[in-house]
């Protein structure tokens, strides 16, 4: 608190110090950046490379049409027995890879189940495949 004295002496002013304030408005401010870094969710994604010619593709593709059903290397599968059909194709493969691609008319979150369900059957790399305008 400061003191002014005036002409006369008998006028007194008080003054607000901010600074404690403004010292606690910085820490909340820090504090809540660190806390939404750490809230935010991201995967890893791995592009398909291109097949060599003679040598057979042994990618995984996980196809998502419009109607949000599943087809795995262009075979439909149901997705009642998607799990188990993943499961199967991955307990002997060393290299736990699979590649999703969805259509564009596909919600977001119909992807994330798909996925959520393929790593429950063992991928441990998910790779994206991108749609190419022709």
């Amino acid at each position: 608190m400061g003191i002014s004295v005036g002409r006369t002496g008998s006028s007194m002013m008080a003054d607000t110090n901010v600074t404690p304030m403004i010292d606690v408005l910085l820490v909340l401010l820090v504090i809540f950046i660190l806390v939404q870094m750490n809230l935010q969710r991201t995967f890893d994604l791995q592009l398909p490379v291109e097949p060599r010619d003679g040598v057979e593709d042994p990618s995984i593709v996980l196809e998502i049409d419009a109607a949000g059903s599943a087809a795995i290397n262009r075979q439909p599968v149901p997705s009642a027995a998607l799990p188990a059909y993943l499961r199967s194709i991955y307990d002997a493969r060393p290299d736990k890879i699979i590649y999703v691609k969805a259509s564009p008319a596909v919600e977001y979150g119909k992807v994330i189940e798909f996925i959520d369900v393929a790593r429950g059957a063992g991928v441990k790399v998910i790779g994206a495949v991108l749609a190419q305008n022709r």
